[in-house]
């Protein structure tokens, strides 16, 4: 029997204690692990706030739609394999709520610096920047405007959803005309087509869905330079690892580069337009 000498035991111990712990820590930074938490609660948590043809809900049933709610949704379902829980939230509070984990992931976010220093960001599903559609037969608006100057004048109401980026973008560069915050998509659109506001600001791809469905009356003025160019991504606490980005981004850039979120987008404007045919 070989016998070990007092140091040598001791240094054994040592050594032994010193891979419990390498070990303990390693199953530590799993549990810490976004997709590992999420996987362990069986469902992934969407933040949600209604920007359609981005986030759409139906008022009747509660149920989510539109694009980057199909790509929360596939996420979860084919990639983590876990259910999914769209959580109700505002554009105020659409990133303090993912701060506090209200939610995992923050859907259809404009990637902007400011957001940076408070959380992180996805690879890109598609860009974005701000238009404004106004009614033809406003006598307010010139016909033809084309630019900001055009428009931004005393006595001219800019209708925009408070806290989004297209608030920020038109905040920044509007300086006599008035601008009308407002909670939501829905209201937005209600104060332009009720002419409390003369003009509303919203992303292009949203604003495209009511020039669209409304022709014979609304037009939208394309900023050029565009406004507030920006990437539109999923936004996830700052603390999230690499390791977990790198999955998150991997789905994503599989999805643009297939061609499934240019038909995610077709599929949602669609959606929009039927009930006004």
């Amino acid at each position: 029997m070989v016998r070990l000498s007092r140091f040598t035991h001791q240094a054994l111990l040592c050594l032994a204690a010193a891979s419990c712990v390498m070990v303990s820590a390693a199953s530590r930074a799993d549990d810490t692990s976004a997709w590992q938490s999420v996987k362990k609660a069986g469902v992934l948590r969407c933040g949600a706030a209604v920007a359609p043809p981005y986030v759409m809900r139906d008022p009747k049933t509660g149920e989510y739609s539109g694009f980057f709610s199909d790509l929360c949704r596939n996420f979860g379902q084919n990639v983590l394999k876990v259910k999914v829980e769209f959580v109700d939230t505002t554009w105020d509070n659409i990133v303090a709520g993912l701060q506090s984990d209200k939610w995992d992931l923050s859907m259809a976010l404009n990637d902007t610096p400011e957001r940076e220093k408070a959380i992180a960001f996805s690879a890109p599903a598609t860009d974005y920047n701000v238009s404004l559609v106004y009614n033809k037969n406003n006598p307010k608006v010139l016909k033809g405007a084309s630019s900001l100057a055009d428009i931004d004048k005393p006595g001219v109401t800019i209708a925009v959803m408070s806290g989004t980026a297209q608030d920020k973008a038109i905040s920044a560069v509007i300086k006599q005309a008035q601008i009308m915050r407002l909670p939501g998509n829905d209201e937005t659109r209600l104060a332009l087509m009720s002419k409390r506001a003369d003009l509303l600001a919203d992303a292009n791809i949203t604003n495209m869905l009511l020039t669209e469905a409304h022709p014979e009356w609304a037009v939208a003025i394309q900023p050029n330079p565009p406004l507030a160019q920006q990437e539109v991504a999923f936004g996830v606490r700052k603390e999230t690892s690499k390791a977990d980005l790198d999955v998150l981004n991997a789905y994503l850039n599989q999805q643009v580069k297939s061609g499934a979120v240019n038909r995610l987008i077709k599929t949602s404007v669609q959606a929009m337009l039927v009930p006004n045919k």
